[in-house]
Formats: C-alpha cells, structure tokens, sequence
C-alpha cells in the first residue's frame, strides 16, 4: 500500500513537480474518494456543456441582460469543473473521459509507465493501458499476456 515517487531521472520536465506512481492496492484505496470526486465532475461537465449550449443560441426575444447571466453562470460552473479537476489532479490520477468518467492512474511495471484504468460502476481497479493507448486499450489486469504487464 504504498505511493512511489519516481527517481528524478523519470520525472516528465525538469520544472515539474514529480507524479504520483499508484500500486493497484492504492489506487483501489483512493477509489471511495475519487469515485465521488468524478461523480461530481461527470455531473458539472454535463451542466458546463448545457449552459455553453445556451449561451451560443442567438434568439431575438432573449434580452441582452439574460444573455449576459448565462454567460456570467457558465464562467460560475466551469470553475466549479476547474476545482473538481484540480480536486481528482491533487490525488494524482487523471479524468481521461468526461462523458463516461474514466480514471488513469499512473504506474510503473518492469521499469516503463503505465495506466491503471477505473470507470464509474465498477469496484476496484481491473485493467490497465499503455501509455497513450487510448480507451481502447484497455486490457484486464488477470488476462495480461506473459510478454505483456502483470501488475502486482
């Protein structure tokens, strides 16, 4: 149960402040307190993208001053979606998929970074990814072929 702070040579950009690197054990610890956190932000996504969409809808009976609460309630709720993604950023994982609220937590196997993957509904950590791989990529943790990764 342990979080691991990667050597400095395998930190990102010299300037940064190092990433977060999860076992599978903690990233499933986190899970109670991310699983809120993207609950939340699944939610404010859909409210940002609505409130968006309102605001692009030119229509000649909407007053100007409407027009302009819209635009001051969208500026509202987008931050709000600024400090949940800073709130899951501060954990260490990342919200790859807004729609459906998938998860990557960054791992190290056998000396290279990796992805361990969580959506919402499921209830711990099951697969991973290669870096990049995209949502597709997805393979099941326990299936892993011999020359692909077996997180332990």
């Amino acid at each position: 149960m342990k979080v691991y702070d990667p050597p400095e040579a395998t930190t990102f950009c010299g300037t940064a402040p190092r990433q977060k690197i999860f076992t599978v054990e903690h990233a499933n610890r986190t899970l109670p307190l991310v699983s809120r956190i993207v609950h939340d932000m699944v939610r404010q996504f859909k409210r940002v993208c609505a409130l968006e969409e309102r605001c692009h809808i030119r229509r000649p009976s909407v007053s100007r001053e409407h027009r302009a609460e819209l635009r001051r309630r969208y500026g509202v709720e987008l931050d709000r979606l600024r400090e949940l993604s800073d709130e899951l950023g501060a954990v260490g994982c990342q919200l790859k998929d807004w729609r459906t609220g998938l998860v990557n937590f960054p791992a190290i196997h056998r000396g290279r970074m990796i992805e361990l993957c969580w959506r919402p509904g499921e209830s711990r950590v099951t697969h991973w990814r290669e870096v990049g791989a995209g949502v597709d990529g997805r393979k099941p943790l326990e299936a892993a072929a011999p020359e692909q990764p077996v997180i332990a």
